[in-house]
């Protein structure tokens, strides 16, 4: 053990749990329920996993022990994606990430389930998952920094459903990263009572704070101890493309006329947005943009989260994970005390709360796999059945933004037909997010505005501002036609013809292309 492992952990009695990884496989056993930290690749154990998994490897125990996770979001492939790989998880929950685990589920032979990210904690908290051990989990595995006298965990760059992993574990293994600094101050750890007990979160800006700096624990439950030194496997993001370019260009433009307007104020609202390129395009937009003394609720922080911190532009930052590559981790860290003092790690029942969405005034960004013409949204399962990663907090935002927005490449790219897929579609081959919680929808062809209009007006808007020209016309005449027969049938309200609503999805599946020869 190193001189730096002791002294992170200032509660001395437990330094007699401290083993090396490898010692801690015994306490497994193929079937048991468990919880880890990590919220996106960050801030999720590795020594401890990886000690598992090379376990199961070396003495052939693949799908013989298998195992119940249940983790706040996606974690790294290094661990997670492994884990799937040697077949040594049975059931998911809520949020994966990885090409094993998603060929696992979709092959049917790991059981995932798919829920908004704060019902999720809350659920987990409630014990709904594990009713049958009373809502416990067997072995809870956290990455902290440090381990207060109290037994308080000083977590690392993501809290996610760590709190309620701790509160819910029968055991608990911790993981102290060496490698990182004390994360201490960041976090801002809320305990949740539950129903009938509840009281508001007293939160009205994004840089309140209304908890402790560490998560509660129980030391009795602290079985062991292990040092990490593995980094974070960050994602890393290609630079925005033209079609991203265009798509952060049109919501510039739209946010400068909200404000002449007055609907927006001169620094907009707490804005929040999902992971991926477009996302980055549009935070790179804003760090080149007009707006100034500007703040962000979301749930990741990515890497251009910095170049808008350097710029001036943007006062302070709640998350519940900073999701940066590896080369924005190392940037992070060369600056560590500066961004320390302008962002706050909350659990994600409190980042992806209804409540804070709703009074902060969130401006809610996120990418979907296709919108249909009225506006619904599917941002989980292709072709209506293959998961590729889950909704995520998408819902969380949307459900209760001040502004709702939706952006997407109007096409995706195929090699079965040069212009690509249509993400913009007459009915969505499945449903995470209904037209009821979508205010705009944006691709690089335009934006659609659809507050105030009527499900027929919304239709229009669609594919007139959004869709790719070489489907624009094909989606007008599937809507005509189908208001022309629904009219006629007294049905008219929201046209759709359900043996035609799906023709593109089925061509696509049966001949390669969306596009339709009637």
């Amino acid at each position: 053990m190193s001189s730096k492992l002791l002294q992170r952990i200032a509660r001395k009695s437990l330094h007699k749990l401290i083993v090396d990884p490898k010692d801690t496989v015994k306490f497994f056993k193929h079937g048991m329920d468990l919880g880890w930290s990590g919220f996106t690749p960050v801030g999720y154990p590795k020594a401890v996993p990886t000690a598992i998994a090379d376990y199961v490897e070396e003495n052939n125990l693949q799908g013989k022990m298998r195992f119940n996770l249940y983790v706040g979001a996606s974690v790294g492939a290094d661990t997670e994606d492994r884990w799937a790989q040697l077949n040594m998880i049975a059931k998911r929950w809520p949020y994966i990430t990885g090409k094993n685990i998603a060929d696992r589920i979709n092959r049917g032979e790991l059981d995932m389930g798919d829920i908004h990210l704060s019902i999720f904690a809350q659920d987990l908290g409630f014990g709904f998952f594990t009713k049958d051990k009373g809502g416990k989990l067997d072995i809870g595995v956290i990455e902290a920094t440090e381990i207060l006298p109290n037994g308080g965990i000083i977590l690392a760059g993501s809290v996610g459903c760590a709190p309620e992993i701790v509160e819910k574990a029968e055991k608990l293994i911790i993981e102290i990263n060496t490698s990182l600094p004390s994360f201490r101050g960041m976090h801002d750890i809320t305990e949740d009572a539950v129903p009938p007990y509840r009281k508001p979160y007293l939160i009205s800006r994004c840089d309140d704070r209304i908890g402790t700096e560490y998560v509660p624990c129980d030391p009795d439950k602290i079985i062991a101890i292990v040092e990490s030194q593995y980094p974070d496997k960050g994602r890393a993001l290609d630079d925005p493309d033209e079609t991203a370019i265009k798509i952060a260009d049109h919501i510039l433009e739209f946010f400068d006329i909200e404000v002449k307007a007055g609907r927006l104020p001169k620094n907009l609202l707490p804005l929040q947005s999902g992971v991926g390129n477009i996302a980055n395009a549009v935070t790179a937009g804003l760090v080149k943009g007009p707006f100034t003394n500007c703040q962000v609720w979301t749930e990741v922080l990515q890497d251009t989260m910095l170049d808008f911190f350097d710029s001036g532009k943007l006062d302070f930052a709640s998350s519940t994970s900073l999701s940066l590559s590896e080369k924005g981790t190392k940037r992070f860290f060369d600056n560590f005390e500066t961004y320390k003092k302008k962002i706050v790690l909350r659990p994600q029942q409190i980042s992806n709360h209804p409540e804070m969405i709703r009074r902060l005034g969130v401006i809610a960004m996120n990418t979907p796999i296709e919108v249909d013409i009225y506006g619904h949204a599917n941002s989980t399962l292709v072709g209506g059945t293959r998961m590729i990663h889950g909704i995520g907090g998408s819902g969380d935002f949307l459900r209760n933004a001040y502004l709702p927005m939706l952006h997407t490449p109007s096409v995706r790219p195929t090699k079965t037909d040069p212009t690509g897929i249509s993400c913009i579609v007459p009915m969505c081959s499945h449903i995470d997010h209904t037209e009821h919680d979508i205010s705009v929808v944006v691709t690089e062809q335009g934006l659609a505005d659809l507050r105030g209009l009527a499900p027929r007006q919304r239709a229009l808007e669609i594919i007139k501002k959004c869709a790719h020209p070489d489907y624009r016309d094909q989606l007008l005449e599937y809507y005509n036609l189908a208001l022309k027969q629904c009219i006629a049938r007294k049905a008219g309200h929201e046209p759709q013809l359900l043996e035609l609503a799906h023709k593109m999805h089925i061509n696509l599946q049966q001949n390669g292309t969306m596009k339709l020869k009637w």
